[in-house]
């Protein structure tokens, strides 16, 4: 029995006892959804179009049947290329600009998470544990490690140290030069968590990582030592789907501030140097959130796309034409913000207002990565390996849609963080309030998404 339009949790597996616990939840979820109506995904509608968009390319990764698993293989963009991957071992580099295939490499391992890249590798990381480095130029294997869990998503490279987080609670340390183990840290995982694990980020010399228990931790980049941990989503309520906290995306950090948010918790500003709260409010989101200038975005468990300030946390606009789509992360450009969701729509919202802006589509399949952006590009893969690249730009003289007045309405300001900033921090100034954005937007029925086999990373919409 399978619970449909929910975040999905599943047991950590280690043992038959954990893994009964995941099972009568999953019986607990589908139980609950016959006292209560299920959330439908928004019909999409026609939209006021203010950008052009135009489809450059489009590739494929792995077999032409391969399952459309929802698993954390995403692209990454680098060295002006592209590099994806394929459940099935498959590995890429193509060309940004046009999508000819640089080089093609199979690995024999069923990946699960990745790609990242720098100037000189390509790493993706394994369900057996098996984690890969690649010569960014050629496709070459470089060397090959097994970790002791499995990897769902992409780790972070610098020139010396590569950083990858597996799903038994463990942060690896690894030389970029042969992948030896330098150091691990580890958080205590519970009982019932989500599918998926965030990936961590080197800023410095800390790496910053966030946890299914619901806390950021830092630790050393040199030594692996714990410099701090905060709890952005503590736990709450009384059966262990009530209490699932995880923190499953990568958080994101301008200057001294850090910010993350978690499932069925909040999303917060912390201090980069102590991981002090300087503000927090409740959100919930397992797809987390970018920044760009003083705003920060996220796409809600629910499907909502939510701008705020990054100084206060001060609601700046709602955008609900998209509720229980399954939305993706937001990536964003110069002029818009990109995000997908379970058809495989691709949607552009104004940035400045939340306005619907554009839609294409990458294919009939969810999309549950974010999407990769470098300049006027936006590069999209869907859940069974079909890449999509299209170039963005502005139409002339176009405007974002206006809110109809019927639409507006005031957002309570949100309730104060639960650590007060310290006055001289910039981002104590109370929070404010804010209108919704503009109306929804076109396209054919929406109809329920399909169930991916085995392991997959939650169905859309969810609360």
């Amino acid at each position: 029995m399978r619970a449909s339009h929910r975040p999905r949790p599943v047991a950590t597996l280690r043992g038959a006892a954990l893994l009964a616990a995941g099972l009568a939840g999953l019986f607990l979820i589908a139980a609950c959804s016959k006292d209560k109506s299920v959330d439908q995904p928004a019909k999409l509608t026609p939209l006021q179009v203010t950008l052009r968009v135009q489809k450059v390319w489009s590739a494929s990764i792995g077999e032409k049947k391969e399952i459309a698993l929802r698993l954390g293989l995403g692209v990454t963009i680098a060295n002006n290329r592209v590099y994806a991957a394929g459940y099935q071992g498959e590995v890429a580099a193509l060309e940004l600009g046009n999508g000819r295939v640089a080089w093609r490499t199979r690995l024999k391992a069923p990946l699960s998470g990745g790609t990242a890249a720098n100037a000189t590798l390509v790493t993706v990381g394994a369900s057996d544990g098996q984690f890969f480095a690649l010569n960014a130029a050629s496709g070459k294997l470089l060397w090959k490690v097994r970790l002791n869990g499995e990897v769902l998503a992409p780790a972070d490279l610098s020139d010396k140290l590569l950083v990858v987080r597996t799903v038994d609670g463990k942060l690896h340390g690894l030389s970029a030069a042969d992948g030896h183990e330098l150091w691990s840290a580890e958080q205590q995982v519970p009982r019932l968590s989500l599918r998926g694990t965030a990936r961590p980020v080197i800023v410095g010399e800390l790496v910053l990582c966030g946890f299914d228990n619901g806390k950021v931790l830092a630790v050393n980049a040199g030594d692996g030592s714990v410099q701090w941990e905060a709890t952005v989503t503590p736990p709450h309520g009384r059966t262990e789907l009530e209490r699932l906290s995880d923190i499953d995306s990568a958080v994101d950090v301008a200057g001294q501030n850090v910010y993350a948010v978690g499932f069925q918790g909040r999303v917060a500003m912390l201090a980069l140097d102590t991981g002090q709260t300087w503000w927090s409010h409740e959100a919930s989101s397992y797809r987390g959130l970018t920044l760009d200038d003083d705003a920060l975005y996220l796409s809600t468990a629910d499907g909502e796309v939510v701008a705020l300030k990054t100084r206060t946390g001060a609601e700046l606009w709602r955008q609900k034409a998209l509720l229980h789509r399954g939305l993706s992360g937001i990536a964003v450009m110069d002029n818009a913000l990109v995000t997908a969701d379970f058809q495989g729509y691709v949607h552009w919202l104004d940035k400045a207002t939340g306005a619907l802006a554009a839609r294409e589509r990458s294919g009939k399949v969810r999309v549950s990565t974010t999407p990769a952006v470098a300049g006027d590009m936006a590069v999209v893969i869907n859940d069974r390996g079909q890449i999509s690249a299209w170039r963005v730009s502005a139409l002339p003289g176009a405007k974002a849609a206006p809110v109809p007045a019927a639409q507006q309405a005031t957002t309570p300001a949100p309730a104060p963080a639960a650590e007060t900033p310290a006055p001289a921090n910039p981002a104590a100034a109370p929070a404010g309030t804010a209108e919704p954005a503009a109306p929804p937007a076109p396209a054919p029925p929406t109809a329920p998404p399909q169930a991916a086999p085995e392991t997959a990373q939650p169905p859309p919409g969810g609360s």
